[in-house]
């Protein structure tokens, strides 16, 4: 019995070595080679590969066998994508072959390297699949194309936003399967897109399938080589439910490239804060949310109405603020946004505190304004106004109103009727300005 099973064991020796040796002679041989760089297996390459993309159709250049199991192309191009790539471009292409994979009824490429390449990706409504009859020998051959990686050291990837073209670009990009759909790890690159300025972007990690979006992770930095950091998570349907989900958080963020540009040359300053983001679908008016903002290092220069404050108060200093302290939070439900815990602040100069709402485009609300008692020596019988005395400050209350593009006080006119009850008051301000006028005109000092 013993030698009965030796020689079976050596019988099945013997024929795995006989197999083997058939694979690599044909694995070695030229007619494989010829067969690998024809056409036809090029045309079979491009419908096996545009089926494991989800791409009614794909082109390859012309595939160069380069080792036993690996072939070259120069490119490789499909569009109208059925999934979350809506078209590929390719250039360089490297593929690493299995072999075994075909005893899996399987193309399988175990690496697969791009020198260049752009995907241009979306978000898609789900159909079952199209049933495309096969001959009775299809049974026996390789059924699916199954890619373990794709990587690419330069990569664009794309989408449309605001009607614009928007991604990551220049970006390390690494493709792997996650079921009948692929993740994407990208790192390095910048983002652009509308509504933001140019960002590096240090990763991202996302996964598109037929019922979600999900951004596992993103970070994103002005200047990658900075402390600076924006990292975000979120979760987006993409079937029957839409409902959008999205939190982020941000440190040591430059204000100044995220503002218009009239304001760019007045404000400066870093912001911290975080952001909570949901709705039952992407639009803004379906949005709710909440978050809070802190500004380091602020400060507010040459502002036309600090100017102007500065000619009357006769106060330079009022025309570069330094903000020891710019703060608030914020919560809205679309159209409204309540900012509250508002605080401003220079001090030994003023503060501000208080609460505001818009609502559509009406503003309202109520802010304290305080300022030491120095700032308000071009002001008479400040203290009729500026009432009460707290922290080294005299404090006012400031009801505002109006819209966000013609807002409205209740400062001023409190302010105008002191100079009525004092005109000589009103004078010397007169005169005072005068002066200034003259000083500008003739150069006086």
């Amino acid at each position: 019995m013993r030698r009965k099973l030796l020689i079976y064991s050596a019988a099945v020796a013997i024929f795995f070595l006989i197999a083997a040796g058939i694979g690599v002679a044909v694995f070695y041989s030229p007619l494989l080679t010829h067969y690998v760089e024809s056409d036809a297996f090029r045309i079979a390459m491009e419908d096996e590969t545009a089926k494991g993309l989800h791409f009614p159709q794909g082109h390859y250049s012309p595939i160069r066998r380069t080792s036993a199991f690996a072939a070259q192309s120069e490119s490789f191009q499909a569009r109208n994508g059925e999934k979350a790539m809506k078209s590929l471009d390719g250039r360089g292409i490297t593929a690493t072959f299995d072999p075994l994979g075909v005893f899996v009824r399987q193309w399988r490429f175990t690496d697969v390297r791009v020198q260049s390449g752009e995907v241009e990706i979306q978000i898609y409504k789900a159909h079952p699949d199209t049933v495309v009859p096969k001959p009775w020998f299809a049974i026996f051959l390789p059924n699916k194309v199954y890619l373990k990686r794709i990587e690419t050291p330069q990569a664009n990837i794309t989408w449309r936003f605001r009607g614009e073209r928007a991604g990551f670009f220049g970006t390390q990009l690494l493709v792997t399967p996650h079921g009948t759909d692929f993740e994407y790890v990208a790192t390095s690159g910048r983002l652009k897109m509308a509504l933001f300025p140019d960002l590096d972007l240090r990763r991202a990690h996302l996964l598109i399938t037929k019922t979600l979006l999900t951004i596992y992770d993103i970070d994103l930095a002005s200047d990658s080589g900075s402390q600076e950091s924006i990292h975000a998570q979120a979760n987006a349907g993409i079937g029957r439910d839409k409902s959008v989900d999205l939190r982020a958080n941000f440190n040591q963020v430059p204000i100044r490239s995220w503002l218009p540009a009239e304001w760019k040359e007045h404000l400066a300053g870093n912001a911290f804060g975080d952001l909570h983001w949901n709705g039952k679908d992407p639009k803004l008016e379906s949005s709710s949310g909440k978050g809070s903002l802190r500004v380091n290092s602020g400060r507010i220069d040459n502002l036309p109405v600090l100017e102007k404050l500065a000619e009357l108060a006769q106060k330079k200093s009022f025309e570069h603020l330094a903000l020891n302290d710019c703060s608030l939070s914020f919560e809205w439900k679309y159209p409204k946004i309540d900012i509250n815990k508002i605080g401003i602040e220079e001090r030994g100069k003023f503060r501000i505190e208080g609460e505001l709402s818009i609502e559509g485009r009406r503003l309202g609300g109520m802010i304290r304004l305080g300022l030491t008692r120095e700032y308000l020596d071009w002001l008479p019988n400040p203290e009729q106004v500026f009432s009460r005395k707290q922290n080294g400050y005299l404090w006012t209350n400031v009801r505002l109103f109006g819209t966000i593009d013609d807002p409205g006080q209740d400062l001023s006119p409190r302010i105008i009727e002191l100079f009525k009850q004092s005109p000589g008051a009103y004078f010397r301000l007169l005169f005072r300005q005068f002066e200034g006028w003259l000083k500008k005109g003739f150069g006086g000092d």
